[in-house]
């Protein structure tokens, strides 16, 4: 039943015109199954949550720029329409996860979310790094695609680094 009332709210949404962002929505539902998937071929919960958070930002950088298309513009309208996105990973813990908080470092944070807001931060990162590196080179990418492979290589990194030491124990 659960499956059929998604598959009714996707048929839905592709039937009008879109508005803002419906990808949200609809990566909202895909991360949440790719959880179960990766539960099945024993991909631990951290790692998907440190993608998850990347491309909550991307949806975020994604979502400002039809800001600036429309243009929208409001005071800390960057900050807000970021932190809108990324807290939509919250939305995870209604159906696939349970909060289950830990001592990671000083904080007392579940392992996943805390995942998803390094994963976040790890993605802008990336881009500062990008365009810095981009202003350094006369204003020309190192090789194509790099603002591509310098994020993945990073999280790709980060993802070894939480296989090899993760947060929960």
């Amino acid at each position: 039943m659960k499956r059929m009332l998604v598959l009714a709210a996707a048929l839905s949404g592709m039937a009008g015109k879109a508005m803002a962002n419906p990808a949200c929505v609809v990566c909202t539902v895909a991360i949440g199954a790719s959880l179960e998937i990766a539960r099945k071929l024993g991909i631990s919960d951290e790692i998907v949550g440190l993608w998850a958070g990347a491309m909550f930002a991307i949806l975020g950088y994604w979502t400002i720029l039809l800001f600036d298309k429309k243009n929208w513009q409001f005071k800390g309208r960057d900050i807000l329409l970021m932190s809108v996105n990324l807290a939509m990973i919250g939305f995870i813990y209604l159906g696939s996860l349970t909060y289950s908080p830990q001592i990671i470092g000083f904080l007392y944070i579940d392992s996943f979310l805390f995942a998803g807001i390094c994963g976040a931060a790890i993605y802008i990162f990336s881009q500062k790094l990008y365009q810095f590196m981009k202003a350094q080179n006369g204003g020309h990418a190192h090789f194509p695609f790099e603002k591509v492979a310098l994020p993945v290589a990073l999280l790709f990194g980060a993802s070894l680094i939480l296989t090899t030491y993760p947060l929960s124990f």
